[in-house]
């Protein structure tokens, strides 16, 4: 009980948002969302979005923050505090971060890399063929810049959850919100020809983000875009991974937990939102719908930077301002990401946040190295049971995206739902006398529907149920 009552919290609602919203708004919203949304029919998928945001996802934030707030516990210890059985599930859900680190820091390392060949006016250089491939294929670079990255992250979480997860949020996350309308207002302005004298703008590219592509809509088709919707919101809310309950352990009792929510939720799909804006326009004007097909990093790193070289002598400078933004959200997500695991640590073993912060980069750190080394030294090719070739980094994304977080989302929903009952959540998020307006929905969502949906896409994410 000592531990509870010392326990540090954000100074309002205001902090726990935006740091709340930084950990959402990371590398999943600019390489994935867009990309899927020009997959999937343009405004379809921002339609389902949007309704799964409000829905599913609304259901699985909500619990994550109550259980947080309610236990004053990290995601290894909270579990057990609802029910003495089901620690086995906090094991899983610390899991989650301790795996997602490693990489997501080496690809930090990346976009520092290539913040920097912007930075210095090297765009040129950075939108050759042969460029992300010779640089992740080197031997040291990649390593130093990981580390970089992550020391960068270390720093803020060792400061803690008041001077170093809620001040940086809130420099950082303004800025990155000016970027991403700047840079999505720039997208909408720009035109090119191409070789043949075809003329396409960003407004020809946003017509095709927003406007709805019913053409050759099948019941397959519709169950794709569903499914491809719910997972990204895995990656848009940060749940499923033990962050949200960390973060919700720093809340104030007297906090108003229902708008808080409802505030990171529209923050955050309005970042989701106007990463197409940036990204979709652009790509199409310089690469026509062609170069709409790259997702992940491949349209970070190889489709972008000849995009912005395509621009010209102003490339340099939006190249430059867009991995800054793209650098400010994976910095937030990643100090999310390390603290789930620190936060842990100190609540299990007693120990100090500084030691705790200590054993986790070191930890991520020689995991890191090893997806560095997984490119050149330790290279291999292997075959995931969804039929994806694969090599250290994917397969350590497929245990952690594809098995543990859908996993970890239906246990959640067994939990709450049936076996300590929705009132539980209700209560907790009620109990400042605010109102919880979407009461019925949520029972309905954590009892039957959000189940049935995850323990879909946990079999067509492992490959078991392809006809989706």
């Amino acid at each position: 009980m000592k531990q509870e009552k010392s326990r540090n919290s954000f100074s309002g609602s205001i902090g726990f948002v935006l740091a709340a919203a930084g950990s959402a708004v990371g590398l999943g919203n600019i390489w994935r969302f867009p990309y899927l949304a020009a997959k999937d029919g343009g405004g379809l998928f921002l339609v389902m979005y949007l309704i799964l945001a409000l829905t599913f996802g609304f259901t699985l934030l909500t619990t994550e923050v109550a259980i947080g707030r309610k236990t004053k516990q990290s995601p290894l210890t909270a579990y057990t505090k609802i029910h003495e059985k089901w620690k086995f599930l906090g094991i899983f859900a610390c899991l989650v971060p301790v795996i997602i680190l490693p990489y997501y820091c080496v690809i930090g390392g990346w976009v520092v890399k290539y913040f920097i060949a912007f930075l210095i006016g090297d765009g040129a250089a950075a939108a050759e063929d042969d460029y992300f491939t010779g640089f992740i294929t080197s031997d040291m670079q990649p390593i130093v810049l990981l580390a970089v990255f992550l020391f960068a992250v270390a720093f803020i979480v060792f400061r803690g959850v008041n001077k170093g997860i809620e001040s940086s949020s809130k420099i950082i996350m303004p800025l990155l919100l000016i970027l991403v309308i700047g840079i999505a207002g720039f997208s909408l302005t720009i035109h090119h020809a191409d070789d043949s004298g075809v003329v396409r703008n960003g407004l020809q590219g946003l017509k095709i983000y927003i406007v709805p592509d019913l053409s050759g809509l099948t019941v397959k088709g519709f169950f794709t875009v569903l499914m491809d919707a719910m997972s990204q919101l895995f990656f848009s809310l940060s749940v499923a991974m033990g962050i949200m309950i960390a973060y919700g352990s720093y809340v104030r009792d007297d906090a108003n937990l229902v708008k808080s929510i409802n505030q990171i939720e529209l923050f955050d799909s309005l970042v989701a939102f106007l990463a197409g804006v940036m990204i979709i326009p652009a790509v199409y004007t310089f690469m026509g719908r062609e170069g709409m097909e790259a997702s992940g990093p491949s349209l970070m790193f190889v489709s972008l930077p000849k995009v912005f070289a395509a621009m010209g002598g102003i490339g340099n400078v939006i190249g430059c301002m867009f991995f800054a933004m793209v650098l400010f959200a994976a910095l937030t997500s990643a100090v999310s990401v390390m603290e789930a695991v620190v936060v842990s640590f100190m609540d299990q073993f007693h120990i100090s946040r500084i030691k705790a912060a200590a054993i986790e980069t070191i930890i991520a750190l020689a995991g890191g190295v090893l997806v560095c080394l997984g490119y050149n030294k330790l290279y291999f090719d292997v075959v995931l049971p969804n039929g994806a070739h694969a090599q250290i980094l994917d397969i350590m994304d497929y245990i952690s995206n594809n098995a543990l977080m859908p996993v970890v989302a239906i246990s959640t929903c067994i939990l709450i739902g049936w076996v300590v009952k929705p009132e539980l959540i209700i209560n907790e998020a009620e109990k400042t006398g605010c109102k919880f307006g979407r009461r019925q929905l949520y029972v309905v969502m954590i009892r039957y529907i959000a189940p049935v949906l995850l323990v879909i896409l946990l079999l067509k994410s492992i490959g078991i149920l392809n006809i989706i």
